[in-house]
């Protein structure tokens, strides 16, 4: 099946991310996220559980999931 989301994205894209509930949450997929080629900000809200990204290149959606994964949280199809 075929999604009508773009692979990559330049700018500020949200994110929405399972489980994250308190400030090592934050911390640690802020840190993985940031770990990223290309990421420029990351700016996590515990409250609503999204992430937003910001990159100044193309940067690969998949790429932000692997370093949500890595920190132990999942996104949101």
């Amino acid at each position: 099946m075929l999604s009508d989301t773009p692979r990559t994205f330049v700018g500020s894209t949200t994110f929405t991310v399972t489980g994250m509930t308190c400030d090592h949450c934050r911390r640690a997929v802020t840190a993985e996220i940031a770990a990223v080629a290309g990421v420029e900000t990351v700016t996590v809200d515990l409250a609503t559980g999204t992430v937003t990204v910001t990159a100044a290149a193309p940067l690969d959606r998949a790429d932000i999931a692997a370093a949500v994964d890595e920190a132990g949280w999942s996104l949101v199809p």
